[in-house]
């Protein structure tokens, strides 16, 4: 492994954290179940800092009688209230929530970084304001299903299971709950176990916008309350954010019965520079593309294909930007990386980097020191990679970017398509013909030119092949929680 020194700082950077006094955080949180915070049955969690390490909060789990109590709860609420209620009126609902989104801000952001280790600053200027903006856009359609194109009468499923993952815990729960409830559905959701503080924030949202009760059941746990959820017979929908592997298992569960599915998964995205690239601004969309969210991110661009004639000059320019990222306290506002989730992603992260060095390829971290404790990793770079290199077909989940060559489109093509993913995508010329042609070539469910990791709730997301299937996001992802006349 080689590291290069990095660039002298033109000045130093005072720490600038963020304060945490504005969350309130309690020694213990029980599941939220009919609109009231009970006791769960299974054996407690805990959640801690991933920079710290400190203990944070023990967490209920959720037993398989705790998630029927949810369910149960969530089907009342669908019958009695939810379901019958005007659609504008559910519409005012989410449309108070975001507001209280966006009046808690602060508290969510802070909270969001405590529990997860990301950036204060993406916390504050990206996962927050998007996820307000998520229920803002579907409050919009809450009173216009029968105009979005999806059938004359268009009607909800019923309960919607959810199950979301670590990486962005508040903004994927925004993702499902807010579709859900425009298209008048109620929602179980179980959040990821090592994140579950913000979903039970927003328990408090929803007890603060006087949200029937029933209506958003949040029920915390590991995998076996994730399965509950997913196997209970009275869900009519399951909506699932997560690893490939898990997916698959819960597409056999899901299989043969009355439920509907979507799943979004994995990735492992090619971003594709051409030789008439603006460099530098495609460097800046390399390394947001990457290490955004430390790379914890399921369409991150982990793959960089450069065309070979300005392979060296690409690689020269982006260790030098790489150079300047500040990895450490998540919480000061001038850092770029924060801390890895947990120490299994850590250690999973090692491993494939340890692998991708063995095979042959060569690796690049800038030099600097890491905080002591806590779960940290350097941004990496991998060059001499060929396709067959695991770290150029596995997903690391982690900041790690492996870079390869291609000497015509057709090649960039070929090897962008070369994955048993499909999610994302990008493409950097400045020849819009060009781009056109790769765009509608590259089997990926979403494509960014010019630009990546750019991401709006009016525009629809997901994958193909190994990435999972349907959509979030837009128009497209109301189209998952309705049924017509003849379903």
């Amino acid at each position: 492994m080689t590291a290069i020194p990095a660039r002298p700082a033109l000045f130093e950077y005072a720490p600038a954290a963020e304060s945490r006094s504005i969350v309130a955080l309690r020694p213990r949180y029980g599941l939220f179940v009919d609109g009231e915070f009970t006791e769960g049955t299974g054996t407690p969690l805990k959640t801690l800092n991933p920079a710290t390490e400190e203990v944070l909060a023990e967490v209920s789990t959720g037993s398989d009688a705790d998630v029927d109590r949810a369910v149960r709860a969530a089907r009342r609420a669908f019958t009695r209230v939810w379901g019958p209620m005007r659609p504008a009126d559910r519409g005012k609902y989410l449309f108070r929530i975001a507001r209280l989104l966006q009046e808690r801000a602060r508290e969510f952001a802070v909270l969001e970084t405590l529990d997860n280790g990301k950036p204060i600053r993406e916390s504050r200027d990206v996962d927050v304001p998007l996820a307000a903006a998520h229920f803002f856009y579907h409050a919009g359609w809450a009173d216009k299903l029968v105009h979005a194109g999806l059938g004359p009468a268009p009607r909800p499923l019923g309960v919607a299971g959810q199950v979301i993952p670590w990486n962005f815990p508040l903004l994927m729960l925004a993702w499902k709950i807010a579709p859900a409830l425009a298209t008048g559905n109620t929602v179980v959701l179980k959040p990821a176990e090592t994140t579950p503080l913000t979903a039970l924030l927003f328990a408090e949202v929803c007890q603060q916008a006087d949200l029937p009760p029933g209506v958003v059941n949040i029920v915390t746990g590991a995998g076996d309350t994730g399965r509950a959820v997913v196997a209970h017979p009275d869900v009519d929908k399951v909506a699932f954010t997560g690893s490939t592997e898990v997916g698959q298992s819960i597409a056999r569960a899901v299989a043969g019965t009355h439920k509907r599915l979507t799943l979004e998964l994995g990735g492992k995205a090619a971003n594709i520079v051409f030789d008439d690239a603006p460099i530098d601004q495609a460097v800046e969309g390399i390394v947001r593309g990457i290490f955004f969210n430390q790379g914890h991110v399921c369409c991150a661009g982990s793959r960089l294909l450069v065309q070979e004639s300005v392979h060296d000059e690409v690689v020269a320019s982006l260790q030098r930007r790489i150079g300047t990222l500040r990895v450490g306290d998540p919480l000061d506002k001038n850092t770029d990386l924060g801390a890895v989730n947990s120490h299994s992603q850590l250690a999973r992260i090692r491993e494939l980097v340890a692998v991708g060095e063995a095979e042959g390829a060569t690796c690049w971290q800038p030099e600097g020191e890491l905080p002591g404790r806590g779960y940290w990793f350097k941004p990496t770079v991998f060059t001499d990679v060929s396709p067959a290199h695991r770290i150029a077909r596995d997903e690391v989940f982690g900041p790690v970017l492996s870079v390869l060559t291609f000497r015509t489109p057709d090649e960039a093509v070929a090897k962008a398509n070369n994955t048993t993913y499909g999610l994302s995508a990008g493409v950097w010329s400045e020849k819009g013909s060009r781009i056109l042609s790769i765009t509608s070539k590259l089997r990926a469910g979403v494509v960014w030119a010019n630009t990546f990791n750019e991401l709006d709730p009016t525009s629809p997301f997901g994958g193909y092949k190994q990435s999972g299937y349907g959509r979030e996001g837009g128009r497209q992802g109301l189209a998952a929680y309705l049924q017509g006349d003849n379903q």
